[in-house]
């Protein structure tokens, strides 16, 4: 496979294809050990990305080794989590302080750091493919490095396909950032609202600047019944859940328009092979996707990058570190994936969940507890 710009080059280090968060933490951690590292973001400036933006304490842990502080970067606070539902709203303690930062600046501030540390940074150079050569092919030439992070996010790259069978893959995902009206504002303030209705849930919670996320996932029938209108199709969500009608009234949108993804594999989880190739590592969401009702995607990425790089570090094939992906990984994913199914439901399963959460509270905080990394995890992968 080849781009037709140029000969290739032969690079002696590791390319990393992705400057979020798995690939931007691989090659601050490459880089700091002295490894040649360069990294291809396809993006010129910091862009936004449909993400939730919620950080667990896993996912801090990881920025934390990271040396970012993402207080100074204006993180705010979330202690709390409410499900809500057409008939109620369940308001409970989440069970640890959870953060919540905007992409767009996270993702620079890690990209700054992997530069200072070390890494050729290249901006604005996008991945095409990888041919069965390991050549991949860039949009500013051909380069056959010595070995490969694929750090792509949801977007998969030629030659390097993901397995969706037996995913939740045919939803639609959309995220805008609004401002909400001063009281409505007030009352989300330190809260995450995981908000179901038919086919699918929502969730809204605050981030920098005053500034609102809602992220939501749902089937095609729904857009396509607001005929593919995204303010129709809010309308809509807030006629079915008076909450977020009560929510979004007098919001401002705060994007041109809001961002939209399809076909996610969420449940995937990569299961290495003896026909893989020696000198590929796949982080983040090319490595596993857990669905994002549980907010933990962000610590998965970075916990993915920490293992591969100290994987790499010491020698170890990319075998060993997918297998060791799958052991801190799979149980949480698993759940997380049944959480979901559960979540997109019919109205009735949806109702009950909410009933028996509104009985018993604690059952928010151990669903998160239960789909999270463990700190065993955390602590044998520092190194």
């Amino acid at each position: 496979m080849s781009s037709g710009v140029s000969a290739i080059e032969r690079y002696p280090g590791t390319l990393v294809i992705g400057g979020g968060l798995a690939g931007a933490a691989a090659a601050i951690w490459l880089a700091r050990a002295g490894r040649p590292v360069r990294l291809w973001e396809r993006d010129r400036q910091p862009a936004h990305k449909i993400c939730g933006e919620f950080l667990s304490w896993e996912a801090q842990h990881w920025l934390a080794e990271l040396g970012l502080d993402i207080d100074a970067l204006g993180a705010v606070s979330i202690s709390r989590v409410k499900l809500v539902t057409a008939e109620r709203v369940v308001d409970a303690p989440l069970g640890f302080v959870a953060k919540s930062l905007t992409r767009h600046r996270l993702d620079a501030a890690l990209l700054d750091c992997a530069q200072a540390a070390g890494a050729d940074i290249r901006r604005g150079v996008a991945a095409r493919g990888r041919g069965l050569d390991g050549v991949v092919a860039g949009s500013h030439g051909d380069i056959a490095a010595a070995s490969v992070f694929l750090a792509t996010g949801k977007h998969n790259l030629r030659g390097v396909p993901r397995d969706g069978g037996g995913t939740i893959n045919h939803l639609l995902g959309f995220k805008a950032y609004l401002r909400l009206a001063p009281a409505q504002r007030t009352a989300l303030s330190g809260h995450i609202e995981l908000i179901l209705f038919d086919g699918g849930y929502a969730g809204l919670q605050m981030v920098e600047r005053d500034a609102a996320n809602l992220c939501f996932l749902l089937p095609p029938e729904r857009l396509q019944a607001a005929g593919g209108d995204f303010a129709t199709l809010l309308a809509s969500l807030g006629h079915e859940v008076p909450h977020l009608a009560n929510r979004l009234d007098g919001a401002m949108p705060l994007l041109d328009k809001p961002l939209a993804i399809s076909g996610v594999p969420y449940g995937f989880l990569y299961k290495p092979d003896a026909a893989d190739p020696a000198t590929l590592w796949r982080l983040g969401d090319q490595a596993a996707v857990i669905p994002s009702f549980t907010g933990d995607g962000m610590s998965v990425a970075l916990h993915s990058a920490r293992l591969a790089s100290l994987a790499f570090l010491m020698g170890k094939p990319p075998s060993a570190y997918h297998r060791r992906l799958a052991r801190d990984v799979g149980g949480p994913l698993q759940r997380a994936t049944l959480m979901q199914r559960l979540a997109d439901g019919p109205g009735m399963h949806r109702s009950r969940v909410a009933a028996m959460v509104a009985l018993f509270p604690a059952l928010l905080p151990l669903a998160a507890k239960f789909t999270r990394l463990s700190p065993g995890a955390l602590a044998k992968a520092v190194g």
